[in-house]
């Protein structure tokens, strides 16, 4: 049985010539993923090299760690090396060979429950031999689109618009909402004001979904800033939206 340590929880195709242990352990964790009627990992270059690097320091190491003295944080090598994600998780194991690392990590409840998390839809792995021993890691996670603020906001602008709202061309007191943490004097007459962050933009939160719905407000404003109190290399957008009622005096200005 392969040594296979505790697995850190941290809350795109496939790439051509794969590593034979890499593409062993990738191809594994995919049959049994479908077994277990999960959704199939892609492969993700970012966290491959990612996992490199980690795997490196432990074969020149010769123990297994998610972390050792002076290397930053899975969330932060992930993040470095180029991904964007909002749930990252990462197993780590030595043994004699792929599958035996794969039987290990089924046969441990914290691996199994990382390469078996439906949460997830992106892998990086890598493996390295040394000293007759193979070392192996993987990292997991649920990647996220990489938006500008511009692109935040209009994509939200077009959810909103979906539902009937004509969408205020300025944005300047959506954005300071946005900015701001406490309570804001702005608004300019807005009914409603909501600001929330997350890694999901494509949807409305229930609150203002609900808001919208009850067809009291005629125009929106939408306005996205830095995220805030996010630790490590997380993707979280932050936005503000501006609800006016029917006799709002934001009607008199330009929508689009």
């Amino acid at each position: 049985m392969g040594r296979a340590q505790t697995a850190s929880n941290f809350y795109y195709g496939k790439s051509q010539g794969l590593q034979s242990g890499a593409g062993q352990l990738f191809a594994l964790a995919n049959q049994t993923r479908t077994q277990y009627r999960l959704g199939t990992l892609q492969w993700d270059p970012a966290l491959a090299a990612a996992a490199q690097q980690h795997c490196l320091r432990m074969a020149q190491d010769g123990s297994i760690s998610h972390r050792y003295n002076g290397e930053p944080e899975l969330t932060d090598r992930a993040g470095n090396a180029g991904a964007h994600f909002s749930l990252i998780e990462e197993n780590v194991a030595v043994d004699a060979n792929a599958p035996r690392i794969h039987q290990a990590w089924m046969n441990s409840p914290h691996h199994r429950d990382n390469l078996l998390n439906p949460g997830i839809d992106r892998v990086g792995i890598a493996v390295v031999a040394r000293g007759g021993a193979v070392y192996a890691v993987a990292d997991y996670a649920r990647v996220v689109q990489v938006l500008t603020p511009a692109q935040v906001e209009a994509t939200l602008a077009g959810k909103l618009r979906a539902r009937g709202l004509s969408i205020l061309q300025d944005s300047s007191e959506a954005r300071a909402y946005c900015a701001s943490s406490g309570r804001f004097r702005g608004a300019d007459g807005a009914s409603f004001l909501m600001r929330w962050q997350g890694p999901n933009v494509t949807q409305l939160p229930q609150g203002l979904a609900s808001r919208v719905a009850s067809s009291n407000f005629r125009q929106a404003a939408v306005g996205s800033c830095p995220a805030q109190h996010v630790e490590g290399a997380f993707t979280v957008y932050r936005v503000a939206v501006l609800l006016y009622a029917q006799d709002s005096a934001a009607l008199q200005k330009p929508t689009y």
